[in-house]
């Protein structure tokens, strides 16, 4: 009986190990993260109210969560190269980019220092601000195709959390539709800039304050991530804490065209110029906002078209880009970064290894 006793004292040790060890891993995931208020001002809350409001598009039923959800680093839930909009038949041109610690980006400058625009927001810098990205999608008509701001404003005026907006904005906010459509780009700017979006709480985050452990695979993933002669991916996505902000960004907030070939689903079959189209510059055609890496192994396709659907892929194009007949030719040609990525010679270890480590990037944890 002895030895009986002492198998199961044994079975139910490891098995209790076994639990706290779980327990410790656990990914924390909000029961319904569509009504889950906790620690958001009334301003933050009404911004999370008309985030998720799919009765803003015309015809309802998509919201700006639609493309832009919490489970899934504010990205598309659909994980399509591009989303389709209210109206189903219609799909955007760009991969939806996660709007998750953009309350950091500045707005679009010239740095001539580096020689690079720096900053702004969508993939190609064209609004400086939360705010005036918010109103954008709305008045869209690949997107939540709305004719005008004075149909977005009725429909808030009449949604189930008008009085919340008035308690916010004040009784007469309805009285000047100007005045109403930039308290709701307010609001949703508060949510977007609020804890929720931005929780630095990835294993990475705990790892840098000493209460988590990287293991040997994600270290090896980590010193080769920031190593600026091998994987040079920390050049334009750094891992330690900036001068500005004192925070691990994972972006430099700079553009880029590092030749992402074109996506043939997507519904334009000309080259997307980016950054130049926006300037109306060809010297910046082809060049993408550096995207932050955070939450980037909840955000599959990658890229402004979606082109990768994985990361190994990605790493995988870093290294390898221009190894004759690997991949297809650049979107754009001009001015593709051939400095640092394109032949970096990495072996298969070394991109599992920089993958776990971006894995360490996903908020969530406990």
């Amino acid at each position: 009986m002895r030895s009986v006793n002492k198998y199961a004292f044994l079975v139910t040790l490891i098995a209790f190990t076994i639990l706290l060890s779980c327990k410790k891993e656990k990914i924390e995931v909000p029961p319904n993260e569509e009504h889950d208020y906790s620690g958001l001002s009334d301003i933050e809350k009404l911004g999370k109210k008309i985030f998720f409001d799919k009765g803003l598009s015309s015809p309802a039923g998509q919201s700006c969560a639609s493309c832009h959800a919490l489970g899934d680093g504010f990205t598309d839930p659909s994980h399509l190269p591009f989303s389709k909009g209210a109206i189903s038949s219609l799909i955007g041109d760009r991969n939806a980019p996660s709007i998750a610690y953009m309350k950091y980006a500045p707005s679009l400058y010239f740095d001539n220092v580096d020689s690079t625009y720096v900053g702004g927001l969508f993939w190609d810098g064209r609004v400086n601000s939360l705010e005036a990205q918010a109103i954008k999608p709305m008045l869209n008509p690949i997107e939540m195709n709305n004719p005008n701001i004075a149909t977005i404003v009725n429909k808030i005026k009449n949604a189930e959390y008008s009085d919340l907006f008035r308690s916010v904005f004040g009784n007469n906010v309805f009285n000047d539709t100007t005045t109403a459509i930039n308290s709701l780009a307010s609001a949703i700017a508060a949510y977007e800039k609020s804890d929720q979006v931005n929780p630095f709480t990835s294993k990475y985050d705990y790892y840098l304050k000493g209460k988590a452990v990287l293991s040997a695979q994600e270290l090896r993933g980590l010193k080769l991530f920031n190593d600026t002669a091998k994987a040079k991916c920390a050049n334009c996505h750094p891992s330690t804490n900036d001068n500005s902000f004192g925070l691990a960004l994972f972006t430099d907030f700079t553009y880029d065209n590092i030749g992402v070939p074109h996506n043939p689903s997507s519904p334009n079959a000309l080259p997307d110029l980016g950054l130049g189209k926006f300037l109306n510059d060809t010297a910046n055609n082809g060049r993408f906002k550096v995207p932050t890496l955070r939450n980037v192994a909840l955000t599959a396709p990658y890229f402004h078209n979606g082109y990768f659907k994985t990361l190994e892929d990605v790493v995988r194009f870093y290294s390898d880009r221009d190894s004759v007949g690997m991949f297809d030719p650049p979107e754009v040609l001009q001015h593709v970064n051939r400095d640092e990525l394109g032949k970096l010679n990495l072996s298969e270890q070394d991109v599992q290894d920089i993958v776990a480590f971006l894995k360490t990037l996903s908020d969530g944890r406990r």
